[in-house]
């Protein structure tokens, strides 16, 4: 025999409350073999739709095993199972009672001859999870009853949790946040003590900075301008609620204050290869740096890493590396305290100092002014700069200092062009091309109104020799081992190689060393 009934009715609200109920009851002859009884209630409100289940299954089995149709298994120990599945939504309050009219079924009992420690046990723990809700007493009566069955809490608002709108006398009130408090073991599931406000996240170097500081427990606050598809590679960076995103206005300094009030880091990564007619080289380098040092100086944040490069100075013939030394000044004006990093060219999966040079070869050959034979390199490994910020940052003795970043090796430009194509096996045909010459090739490229390959101001930085600071402190202070170009250019150019060339093994050629 099987009962079906539909209860619906309508309520003061535009949307309805149903309720649905199913009891199938099987029967053999006049003798109840196995009962299946299930109940689901359904809530809906006119918001955010919290619900209510409650699912409750028990049968008889044989301790032989399932017999061919399971509604008429022989007489054995019972088992029953009873799974109550709550979603709360914000205008649901966990409570005893409830004023909902939603009907409900009884427990039915199984008769069985289980043994009777097992049944009761089972009754019990079933009947807690499906035993019908009441409406709650009215003021004044059952005062005893009420206070038994527990205590209504408070309805929580939108994005507030049940537990955030409990009573105060539930919430700890600590004069430091927990997320500053080191815990854990280490690792990324661990607290280490960091909330870090990184700008520039989205960049080349940005990735590796997240996700040096996702692996080691730290929390870290994004802004950014970008589009929600440019931020889903940094989402699997930090373990679940560790990185937080916040859409922020580099010209708004309420942006860049709700960004940095609540960190004890911050780290500047902005920048970018070429101007646009809303962001030129002074306001990446100068205005927007020196806005969010003045700010995280305000907000009382503890340490101020700010990115440089390793050829900033005034008399340099690239705007962009001009900048960078302006904007180096007012960093340390505003923040004296501030830790900043010189790196040199970085090159890493995705660089665009590798593979610019390596996609040089759709042009028939490589431009180079005076071959390159006038130009020394010192590249350095991205991965080595992410880390040097990480031991930055625990450091105590770095505040106020200023690192010199380069790899371990000098390189002629000729030679360090030539190595990059015997690593990715193609021709190298480089020929020299005078700088106005240059120039005027870049200036057609910086037509683009999209990303540019090529323009005026990287022509002349990619040819200006690094510079060497032997008195400033470097990747020895911080306790790192620089990383040569030859042990990583082949991560970065086997893209460049053909498929017969693909997996062929790195050969013994090296370029060669200038002397430090």
């Amino acid at each position: 025999m099987a009962v079906w009934t539909r209860q619906g009715r309508k309520c003061a609200s535009p949307m309805r409350k149903i309720g649905y109920k199913l009891e199938t009851i099987w029967q053999k002859q006049s003798s109840l073999k196995c009962q299946l009884r299930m109940t689901y209630n359904f809530r809906c409100t006119q918001r955010s739709a919290p619900h209510t289940a409650q699912f409750g299954i028990w049968f008889p089995l044989r301790r032989g095993g399932l017999q061919k149709f399971w509604p008429y298994f022989g007489q054995g120990p019972v088992l029953r199972i009873g799974v109550q599945l709550a979603i709360l939504g914000h205008r649901y309050a966990l409570a005893t009672s409830t004023n909902s009219a939603t009907a409900t079924g009884s427990v039915t009992s199984v008769t069985s001859p289980a043994p009777e420690g097992l049944r009761d046990s089972a009754l019990r723990s079933c009947a807690a999870l499906t035993a019908p809700r009441t409406r709650r007493p009215a003021p004044g009566r059952h005062k005893m009853a009420a206070a038994t069955r527990g205590m209504r809490l408070p309805r929580a608002g939108h994005g507030i949790s049940v537990l955030t709108a409990a009573p105060s006398v539930l919430q700890q009130h600590r004069q430091v946040h927990h997320a500053v408090i080191p815990h854990g073991r280490s690792g990324r599931s661990s607290v280490s003590g960091i909330v870090a406000t990184v700008f520039g996240a989205t960049g080349f170097l940005g990735r590796y900075v997240v996700n040096r500081l996702g692996r080691i427990g730290s929390q870290v606050v994004i802004p950014y301008r970008c589009d929600q598809y440019d931020l889903m590679y940094l989402r699997p960076m930090g373990d679940l609620g560790q990185l937080l995103f916040l859409e922020w206005d580099c010209r708004d300094k309420d942006s860049i204050r709700r960004a940095v009030e609540h960190s004890n880091v911050v780290i500047n990564l902005i920048g970018k290869e070429w101007e646009t007619k809303n962001f030129r080289f002074e306001d990446e380098f100068v205005n927007i740096p020196q806005s969010i040092a003045q700010i995280s100086k305000e907000a009382g944040v503890e340490k101020f890493i700010h990115i440089s490069h390793l050829n900033a100075s005034m008399k340099s013939p690239s705007k962009y590396l001009r900048n960078k030394a302006v904007g180096e000044e007012a960093v340390r004006e505003e923040f004296p305290d501030a830790v900043i990093l010189k790196p040199s060219e970085m090159f890493g999966r995705e660089d665009r100092f590798l593979n610019h040079y390596a996609n040089m070869r759709w042009f028939g050959g490589v431009p180079l002014v005076s071959l390159g034979k006038k130009t020394v390199k010192q590249p350095v490994y991205v991965v080595d700069v992410a880390k040097a910020i990480i031991n930055a940052i625990k450091n105590p003795d770095a505040k106020g200092k200023t690192y010199a970043l380069a790899g371990p090796h000098r390189y002629l430009l000729y030679d360090m062009v030539e190595y990059i194509y015997a690593v990715a096996h193609h021709p190298f045909i480089p020929y020299p091309l005078p700088r106005p010459l240059y120039h005027l090739v870049a200036r057609f490229f910086e037509m683009n109104p999209f990303e540019p390959w090529l323009t005026r101001d990287k022509v002349d930085r990619f040819h200006t020799t690094d510079m060497t600071f032997p008195d400033l402190p470097g990747f020895e202070e911080l306790g790192i081992e620089p990383t040569p170009l030859e042990q990583k250019a082949i991560e970065v150019l086997r893209r460049h190689r053909r498929f017969r060339w693909l997996d062929a093994e790195l050969e013994e050629a090296k370029p060669k060393t200038q002397p430090m």
